[in-house]
């Protein structure tokens, strides 16, 4: 708004689908967690969501606000053109759009789609060796991970068909001198790949301190033995619960 306050959206609880309006309070508990967590940006980084039933409208977050003050209401929904698709006093980030609107459209697993600039994320984004097999996160990370190469703040489309190639069938992307993305099927897969991929950066940045020569590659074995064990998944689901317990203790508001 002119005088700098942020406008309070009116509950479309009533007004969505079922499915949208769960939709909506997952993707608004995600933008709740990154800043629980101190890995957002002001209003310069974005989460979005596929809505169920659609042609691939997606919501995203209301350009100028912070994502503490995100709610499931003030979500802005949009087309894969960057048509808004509701009353709303909001625009979108023009760069949000061309990153997450090329991966709805590519993926049809990828309903929730997570971009974070954290200092670590980016500092391991800008290591020439990228995300090393430190650590377990990251030995949990690495078999799916892949690599875009910068190209300058996401506003030409041309690069959304390089974005989704580098992307391919992974879930998880270091955007080179840029930062973290990930994908998942439910609000809970993309956000404990998150958790996974930016404590695996945070791990890296602290032990190359002592320099590259000095730190301990696991084994070879090791990676093998871990990429089996976490073939089928993480456990997501279980850790989803005590995240929304924990916003409902500390950052209340955000499924309204």
């Amino acid at each position: 708004m002119a005088d700098g306050s942020v406008a309070v959206a009116a509950s479309l609880r009533d007004k969505v689908s079922e499915e949208e309006w769960k939709t909506r309070v997952d993707l608004a508990a995600l933008y709740r967690l990154v800043a629980l967590y101190g890995w957002d940006d002001m209003i310069y980084t974005h989460i979005s969501a596929r809505i169920p039933g659609t042609d691939h409208n997606f919501l995203i977050n209301p350009y100028g606000m912070f994502f503490e003050e995100i709610t499931a209401s003030s979500l802005v929904k949009i087309d894969l053109d960057g048509n808004i698709l509701q009353e709303t006093p909001y625009f979108i980030n023009p760069a949000g759009f061309t990153i997450h609107s090329a991966i709805h459209a590519a993926r049809d697993d990828a309903h929730y789609v997570m971009h974070l600039h954290s200092d670590q994320g980016v500092a391991v984004s800008a290591q020439a060796e990228g995300l090393l097999p430190l650590s377990q996160h990251a030995l949990i990370c690495l078999p799916k991970l892949a690599y875009h190469d910068y190209e300058g703040i996401a506003l030409n489309p041309d690069e959304k068909t390089r974005l989704v190639a580098d992307l391919g069938d992974k879930s998880m992307l270091l955007l080179r001198n840029h930062g973290t993305l990930t994908t998942g099927a439910t609000a809970a897969d993309c956000w404990v790949s998150m958790f996974f991929l930016e404590r695996a950066c945070k791990q890296q940045v602290m032990a190359l301190t002592v320099g590259r020569e000095h730190v301990r590659i696991a084994p070879e074995a090791s990676q093998a033995e871990v990429r089996m064990q976490t073939s089928r998944g993480i456990g997501g689901g279980l850790a989803w619960p005590g995240c929304l317990r924990r916003l409902d203790r500390e950052s209340p508001g955000y499924d309204a």
